[in-house]
């Protein structure tokens, strides 16, 4: 997902671009997503990761015309807002100041009250209100992967499939990457998600873990109109007619396998917003690997230690959200201009500047 992104901006720039996919990998991260784009719901305005999400979502709009004018595909971009339903009044109270300072920062934010809530999802379970944030979003990201893919070969960029096992290096600087094939290449982007960290000749240990999140599927609340639910850190959403749901977070290593205390875990956090709820009701379930760093942020940027090596990895449970702006970000860095957005805190070295 990320790599796409960043392949697609280099070649809108006019930049010779070698795409290298792994090709269908079971527990990627994209390929198991939601898609939402839901930065006022899931972090506060002072959070390191705020601005940055507000831009990868509003990046979507302009990207969602780009790519549908450029190839014809629709990456589901549905922008009709995200509630956070709060069901006990200890929750409500957090939420409503979570509101507060949202619009103390300039940003649309709304309280719903227990009323209002139900008058517009009467199918809903008993809540306390909700938190409204209509600029948030969601989208398919299968669809934007493919139409990234397609966008980027239209400009120019070439796609092949192979596994990348190391970086070529000489005298301190990148010469390319090995896998089947050698591919030689005096800039190498390193965007492979949760395993990013494996490959044989980094200058220094790669600080990302795979995190597994698990997902299902139910029949949509009779009924209920289409939306995007949060509760509990859980959530469900519309899209074609079922509920999307999720999701959980399990160091577990690379296995991206579903578990019954996983869906479990996802039922006990979704029956609020679906009282109907239950096991039998889940009709299709599946897990993917998030890459995650020590801190939580992502890893931005070039290698210090290794002229030509840029990192574009470690967005954990964020990839989606901010696919789009890191290609942005990572064509400006080989462009040398001033990322539009400050990265600071994503400076690969953060985690060894002892």
């Amino acid at each position: 997902m990320v790599g796409a992104a960043c392949a697609r901006e280099l070649a809108v720039a006019g930049r010779r671009v070698l795409l290298v996919e792994r090709g269908p990998t079971l527990g990627a991260a994209w390929s198991a997503a939601a898609g939402m784009l839901a930065p006022q719901i899931e972090t506060e305005p002072e959070a390191p990761l705020f601005d940055l999400g507000i831009a990868g979502r509003e990046r979507y709009v302009t990207l969602a015309s780009e790519l549908l004018e450029g190839t014809g595909l629709d990456i589901g971009l549905w922008g009709s807002g995200i509630a956070n339903v709060a069901t006990d009044d200890k929750t409500a109270t957090v939420l409503r100041s979570r509101v507060a300072l949202q619009r103390q920062h300039g940003h649309l934010c709304d309280w719903l009250d227990a009323g209002e809530v139900r008058v517009r999802w009467p199918q809903l379970g008993p809540t306390c209100g909700a938190l409204w944030a209509p600029r948030e979003a969601t989208l398919d990201p299968n669809h934007l992967v493919r139409a990234m893919l397609l966008d980027a070969q239209r400009r120019g960029a070439t796609l092949v499939q192979d596994e990348i096992v190391a970086l070529e290096c000489d005298d301190g600087r990148v010469t390319g990457v090995r896998g089947r094939e050698h591919y030689m290449a005096p800039d190498v982007i390193l965007a492979v998600g949760a395993w990013s960290g494996r490959l044989d000749g980094l200058p220094r240990p790669l600080a990302v873990e795979p995190v597994r999140g698990q997902m299902a599927t139910a029949p949509w609340p009779t009924g209920m109109p289409p939306g995007v639910f949060y509760h509990n850190h859980g959530y469900m959403l519309y899209r074609e007619g079922v509920a999307i749901m999720g999701s959980t977070m399990e160091y577990v290593g690379f296995r991206p396998q579903v578990t019954e205390d996983g869906l479990a875990s996802i039922i006990e956090k979704v029956r609020p917003l679906h009282p109907g709820l239950s096991r039998s009701a889940i009709t299709r379930s599946w897990a993917g690997l998030r890459p995650v760093s020590p801190d939580g942020l992502p890893i931005i940027g070039p290698e210090p230690r290794l002229r030509g090596l840029w990192y574009a990895t470690g967005h954990g449970r964020n990839g989606i959200l901010l696919a789009g702006i890191t290609g942005v970000i990572v064509r400006e860095l080989l462009e040398h201009a001033p990322p539009r957005e400050d990265i600071q805190l994503f400076r690969p070295e953060r985690f060894w500047d002892w």
